[in-house]
């Protein structure tokens, strides 16, 4: 079982800044594939970004949607059971609730790979 607990969000301005941890409980965040997706009112939730595992002799891969690629950026910190979500240059688009979620099937960029959700995190950007 994992807990995922997420925490960073708020209101922010086009153009600025923002980063959100995602803090897992449980001794095996290293052997999971970790995740963020984002919901925006009145749309379904979508792939944002996901770090592979790393685990054992495999490196971390990152994955990421189109529309954030190159301002938005995933890491993740096993000795500290956190993965990030550093996001730059926001844009109104960006708004939604932003999910952390921990799996481990092949499907890394879709909601069926992942078995743990957290409960969000609200990201609202202004124009």
């Amino acid at each position: 079982q994992v807990q995922l607990v997420e925490s960073g969000g708020g209101l922010v301005q086009a153009g600025d800044s923002l980063r959100l941890s995602c803090a897992a409980s449980g001794r095996t965040f290293s052997s999971y594939d970790m995740g963020w997706f984002r919901q925006a009112p009145g749309k379904e939730r979508e792939f944002v970004a996901a770090a592979s595992t790393g685990y054992l002799w495999s490196s971390t891969r990152t994955y990421y949607q189109d529309s954030v690629k190159g301002r938005f950026t995933i890491s993740r910190d096993n000795a500290k059971n956190t993965v990030y979500l550093q996001m730059s240059s926001l844009k109104p688009e960006d708004t939604a609730v932003y999910y952390c979620a921990a799996g481990r099937a092949s499907s890394i960029t879709r909601e069926t790979g992942y078995e743990y959700w957290g409960q969000g995190t609200q990201v609202t950007v202004s124009s």
